[in-house]
């Protein structure tokens, strides 16, 4: 534990912003389980609606910095391969 009070400060902050990152992690992924069980039950237009939603979230995670960019990029690309793999 520490001994200073800016180094508990800071403890307490790194707490909060765990917390935060954990939830908006939490969010985007349910958001892409949610468009693999729409594409696995075959609801296309579901899923539709559902990518644009996961992508949104992804796209959010990215702004804060909770993903890289470019693994924003790939997931948003492997959702697109499927829903265009679903479609055709």
């Amino acid at each position: 534990m520490p001994n200073i009070k800016s180094a508990k400060k800071r403890v307490k902050i790194i707490e909060k912003k765990t917390q935060t990152n954990n939830m908006i992690k939490t969010g985007y992924k349910s958001a892409v389980k949610k468009f693999e069980e729409a594409i696995s039950a075959g609801n296309l237009e579901e899923a539709k609606v559902l990518m644009s939603e996961a992508t949104k979230k992804i796209d959010q995670a990215c702004t804060k910095g909770v993903i890289v960019k470019n693994t924003a990029s790939r997931k948003k690309a492997s959702l697109s391969k499927k829903l265009n793999a679903a479609m055709a």
